[in-house]
């Protein structure tokens, strides 16, 4: 156990700073007179748990292997989520434990699937916990997309590496440089999207939270019906601007300052990515123009496209009412995801753009079996070793949704509560299809067991599916 003192030593810190953010929504209780011991007892017994695993590790090694890498991935976010879920389980609001953990988990992992049917009435400190543990899983996933995964082979996002001269005994030095860049840029913009948003006539309040929740796309809002509730043109389109600044590649912002100003124009993920949107606008808003049942709102086909693409969840339109073609679209979208190294899930767009051109080259093989053609990514050469890694996670992405798919129809659920519950947890999306978790419902009339097969579903597509499922390889542990 002393090899893995660095982990838990970690894991200490981690909680410490949970107890202390929990902390921040006492403010709002005493603003608004909303006061309870809900949040104050939570963070003692956070830091209290944080600190015994800090100074019962001080003599770490401060170095961390490649199985210490994975085991902490895991642990971190599955710990955070536990502990994140004490204000809602402690608070007068009545959460069940299961509720309490979806919600926690749901908000940690940007998934913004909630279980709360009536928002509005919620207490202002409940809803800025909710905001601020999207805000923290939002630079989570960042730090951990740019520095651990890229070491941690996980689906070809060795692809990634900062520098070719990455070990895993130099996990911890680098990150710490390049995590303090990073939370610098994702603080800035969760600012200036903050003060967008009140410029525009939105409350202080919920300008602070929906910030929070625009940056890491993680979707989760005050009101029932989402942005919908301001039905602000201005305010929707500052949304899809910062939704869309949080779903690039955050590696793109640190090379801009560093003298590449031509990044977000060259990057070949971000060029996709903005294609992949306009794309599915035209085709919405063909489809739409050619439906006398439906108004053509390129508005709402927008906001939604974008939303439903960066996993974001944000929707200001009933768009399981525009018919089944735009629903086939959007549950499509939802796989796709966004860029790699941003807070978006989903499968990523480097992973199609490299399944897209292995597929071609297979077909080139056939017509030239004499024919040699070299797979590129960005102008460089992509070995056979990236490749099988890309095929294997989207192959075990779509199994892993079939097997959810499956489990939740088990409960008693649907088939387009199934189908598309499965697709928004792994996607990490937030809201479903169909009238029980669509676009303005939410997930509270699910069984337990389906909350926790969703709740499952969520930190695996967070996490890459491999984070969590390589540790329970027996041959992993081994020397």
């Amino acid at each position: 156990m002393s090899n893995y003192k660095t982990v838990f030593f970690t894991l200490g810190i981690l909680q410490v700073i949970l107890g202390v953010f929990m902390l921040i929504p006492i403010i709002a209780q005493f603003i608004y007179q909303e006061i309870d011991s809900s949040f104050f007892g939570a963070s003692i017994i956070t830091i209290i748990f944080g600190s015994l695993f800090f100074l019962s590790n001080l003599d770490h090694s401060k170095k961390l292997n490649l199985q210490q890498a994975f085991l902490l991935t895991a642990l971190s976010w599955i710990s955070i989520a536990i502990f994140g879920s004490l204000p809602f389980w402690l608070s007068n609001v009545e959460f069940s434990f299961v509720n309490a953990f979806f919600e926690s988990m749901s908000g940690i992992t940007t998934t913004g699937s909630t279980i709360i049917s009536n928002l509005e009435t919620m207490p202002k400190g409940i809803l800025l916990w909710r905001a601020l543990l999207q805000w923290l899983g939002g630079i989570g996933i960042i730090v951990m997309a740019i520095t651990l995964m890229p070491i941690m082979n996980v689906g070809g996002m060795q692809l990634f590496k900062i520098s070719n001269n990455d070990s895993s005994e130099k996990i911890l030095p680098k990150s710490k440089e390049i995590a303090l860049r990073l939370i610098y840029i994702y603080s800035l913009l969760t600012i200036i999207c903050g003060v967008t948003y009140y410029s525009f006539g939105m409350g202080a309040f919920d300008s602070v939270t929906h910030s929070m929740t625009t940056i890491s796309t993680g979707g989760f809002s005050n009101y029932n019906q989402s942005l919908g509730f301001f039905n602000n043109i201005q305010i929707e389109i500052s949304a899809m601007l910062f939704i869309i600044l949080g779903s690039l590649p955050f590696i793109a912002y640190i090379k801009f300052l560093s003298g590449d100003k031509k990044i977000f124009f060259s990057d070949v993920q971000i060029t996709s990515f903005i294609k992949i949107i306009f794309i599915s606008i035209i085709i919405l808003s063909l489809y739409i123009s050619f439906n006398n049942n439906i108004k053509l709102d390129l508005r709402s086909i927008s906001f939604n496209v974008i939303s439903i693409l960066t996993g974001t969840g944000y929707v200001n339109a009933q768009f399981d009412n525009w018919g089944n073609f735009p629903l086939v679209i959007f549950l499509l979208l939802m796989f796709i995801g966004g860029c790699a190294g941003s807070t978006t899930c989903g499968i990523k767009i480097f992973r199609i753009q490299i399944l897209y051109k292995f597929v071609a080259n297979q077909i080139k093989k056939i017509i030239y079996p004499k024919g040699i053609f070299i797979l590129k990514y960005d102008k460089n050469p992509v070995d056979n070793k990236f490749v099988a890694s890309i095929i294997s996670f989207i192959y075990l992405y779509l199994v892993i949704f079939f097997i959810i798919t499956a489990l939740l129809s088990l409960t008693g659920l649907n088939f387009i509560t199934s189908i598309s519950g499965a697709a928004t947890s792994i996607s990490n999306v937030g809201p479903g299809l169909g009238s029980i978790i669509g676009p303005n419902g939410d997930f509270s009339s699910l069984p337990d067991i389906s909350k926790i097969i969703l709740t499952l579903g969520m930190i695996l597509g967070r996490l890459e599916l491999f984070a969590i499922l390589v540790l329970f390889l027996p041959s992993f542990w081994r020397n």
